[in-house]
């Protein structure tokens, strides 16, 4: 199986954004136009850490999972102290448009929504236009940002994640007919802090998105406490006339690294999520963080789930089967189907350093899939019995019909896979693409 990292670099994904150096963290409007897909990121491109200073990076693929960085394609100044999470609109009549929360240091959490508009079609730099949006008077909140903007067939809507003094998560909406104009119009949804049947939702709801899936509407939020990042809720639902009214709460994300999930769709118009991945990081400290790979969404009833976007699956080499007991050397990425027995008490892939550490391993025990790293462990709900597991060096994405899960490893070189009792595996290498971004 072939090493697909670029100059055999295992300490860096190959199929996951990460920018060439420094710090980022929200994946942002993600578009197919005219044959490519441009991906936006939140980016502190001279530390590897936060700062609230962010600017917009950008990057193109041809196949959402081998990128090429831009230059940046928005930063501070003109009036912004930070250009922080938002989202892009095509319309079909004039010109694309990027709305961004502009920050003021004085007050981060509560910030203002600008427009932006490309200089020229590859969408490499934006010029900045008017403050369009801001805190309505008379809404006491404590976080206002993350414009999306969507049209519903009647006009304009753009959703803003918020969270008010008395606890509740909410996303705020506004509405417009040009995208120059916008009017404050309530509340789309919103969930106290003290409610937890059947899922708690936080105290404030970061990047809302809304879109349609079949005859229903979904509400994808990432659960927010002050200062601490929690996971990717959704609600599955009616929409009319601004308003959403939840029939369904779901958990779509499990583990320490998911987070500030982001909607497109993909060439063929299907339906996907991409998210921030946390603790993932380079040793030497040039770059930290990273984009998931894209994950394509279905529903069925009140039940969304998520799977890796199928163009994974044009990339793997002939794959290799594992019974009971066997172990088999694999490259730093790839891409393994565990199918575990129900009720098998114990079932488990064990993923290993060359030199015999364990760097990830996986057991099925009573409707759950525990997951262990030297790190930490996790787990969250099994209830069949197809996992999905892709690897990239330091990045390993877990799926499953009930949630997904992203776990930052300690990878570097080739893998030992090892399966257990009451399961069996294919595990597939990843072919390099023709060019490396």
């Amino acid at each position: 199986m072939s090493d697909v990292h670029p100059s055999g670099d295992t300490t860096r994904p190959s199929l996951h954004l990460t920018a060439d150096s420094g710090w980022i963290n929200d994946p942002l409007g993600l578009t197919y136009r005219d044959g490519q897909y441009h991906l936006f990121f939140q980016y502190v491109p001279d530390q590897v850490e936060w700062r609230p200073d962010c600017h917009w990076g950008h990057a193109t693929s041809d196949d959402l999972l081998h990128w090429t960085e831009h230059e940046v394609a928005l930063a501070p100044g003109e009036g912004d102290d930070g250009c922080w999470s938002g989202s892009i609109v095509t319309p079909s009549e004039g010109e694309p448009a990027l709305f961004y929360t502009t920050v003021s240091l004085d007050d981060a959490q509560i910030g203002r929504v600008r427009v932006a508009h490309p200089r020229a079609a590859d969408w490499n730099a934006w010029a900045k236009g008017e403050v369009l949006a801001a805190l309505p008077e008379g809404v006491d909140a404590v976080a206002y940002r993350d414009p999306f903007v969507f049209h519903d067939g009647d006009r304009w809507r753009m959703l803003m994640g918020a969270g008010l003094a008395d606890g509740t998560a909410t996303a705020l909406v506004h509405s417009s007919r040009d995208l120059r104009t916008w009017t404050f119009d309530g509340e789309l949804a919103g969930r106290h802090t003290g409610e937890s049947d059947p899922l708690w939702t936080g105290r404030v709801w970061e990047c809302p998105q809304l879109f349609p899936m079949g005859d229903k509407w979904v509400l994808t939020v990432s659960v927010w406490e002050p200062l601490v990042l929690h996971y990717e809720a959704y609600a599955v639902g009616s929409y009319a006339d601004g308003r959403f009214t939840p029939e369904h709460w779901g958990r779509l994300t499990y583990g320490p690294s998911y987070y500030a999930g982001s909607t497109f769709t993909d060439a063929e118009g299907r339906r996907g999520l991409i998210y921030w991945l946390r603790g993932v990081a380079d040793e030497g400290r040039r770059w930290t963080g990273a984009n998931s790979i894209p994950h394509l969404l279905t529903r069925a009833g009140g039940v969304v789930a998520a799977e890796p976007h199928p163009n994974l699956v044009a990339l793997r080499e002939p794959g290799m089967d594992l019974l009971a007991g066997d172990a088999v050397a694999i490259a730093a990425t790839a891409d393994i189907d565990w199918q575990v027995r129900p009720g098998s008490g114990g079932a488990g892939l064990v993923i290993a350093a060359e030199s015999g550490e364990e760097v990830l391993s996986l057991r099925e025990a009573g409707g759950s899939l525990q997951a262990c790293t030297p790190d930490g462990e996790w787990a969250m709900p099994l209830d069949g019995g197809s996992v999905r597991v892709v690897l990239d060096g330091p990045v390993a994405e877990v799926f499953a019909s009930s949630g997904c899960m992203a776990l930052p490893l300690r990878s570097a070189g080739g893998l030992v896979v090892t399966v257990t009792s009451g399961s069996h595996a294919t595990a597939y290498g990843l072919k390099a693409p023709v060019t490396a971004g």
